[in-house]
């Protein structure tokens, strides 16, 4: 028909974020566990933090999602890993939702922010991402969860791009060396931890993307 356009016609732009992160939509994760095992250890709380790129170009927060989880049944919680995160498991206050309903809660805006940015999937940002890919990874397996929107192995670790830019492995003591306040009384909450973790993550893009990008360099040069 004369004048008619489809979603087909209408040409792909790519957002600055999907041509950042080659398609990628950076999360940052952080997650609160009973242990060490994602097999048998529950998982306590969880939080994200999406991100997002303002008018000059610099990455940093935006959307914040936080929930308490219910141990699954059967689950493993050792008084070692409590006494670090200093969560009372059994807390009606805390409100917590079984795995199901606490992926739920989670996934929908990242698949939202994944769509909105053009991006094919979304990529864990964590400070030693793999231990947390690994109980989120634990999660959607012991719930069936088939809309999961992140890659299944790839993250962006912050523990290894501080020890790179700040020589610091530890996520107190990197973002100290990045000029952050640190709340030891806030630590080892999921959503304090991971808008940490994301204040870190943005301030090493930011610097990184300052330099310039890279030229790219032809095979035999």
């Amino acid at each position: 028909m004369s004048g008619a356009s489809s979603d087909s016609d209408t040409p792909f732009v790519k957002t600055r974020m999907a041509s950042r992160f080659r398609g990628f939509l950076p999360v940052v994760i952080d997650m609160e566990m009973g242990g060490f095992d994602n097999r048998s250890d529950a998982v306590l709380e969880m939080a994200a933090v999406l991100l997002a790129f303002d008018e000059e170009g610099r990455l940093g927060m935006e959307e914040r999602v936080a929930v308490n989880v219910q141990p699954f049944e059967g689950a493993r919680i050792l008084d070692e890993a409590l006494k670090v995160n200093r969560i009372d498991p059994h807390d009606p206050l805390r409100h917590a939702l079984p795995e199901r309903e606490a992926l739920d809660r989670l996934f929908p805006p990242i698949r939202a922010a994944v769509k909105r940015e053009g991006c094919q999937r979304a990529v864990l940002v964590g400070h030693n991402a793999h231990f947390d890919l690994g109980f989120l990874n634990a999660m959607v397996e012991r719930t069936a969860y088939k809309r999961n929107p992140f890659h299944p192995f790839t993250v962006f670790d912050t523990a290894t791009l501080a020890a790179l830019v700040h020589g610091q492995t530890v996520l107190a003591k990197a973002c100290l060396h990045a000029g952050f306040e640190w709340d030891n009384r806030q630590a080892h909450g999921a959503l304090y931890d991971a808008e940490m973790t994301a204040r870190l993550f943005c301030s090493i893009v930011n610097r990184w993307d300052t330099q310039g990008p890279l030229a790219p360099v032809t095979a035999g040069e």
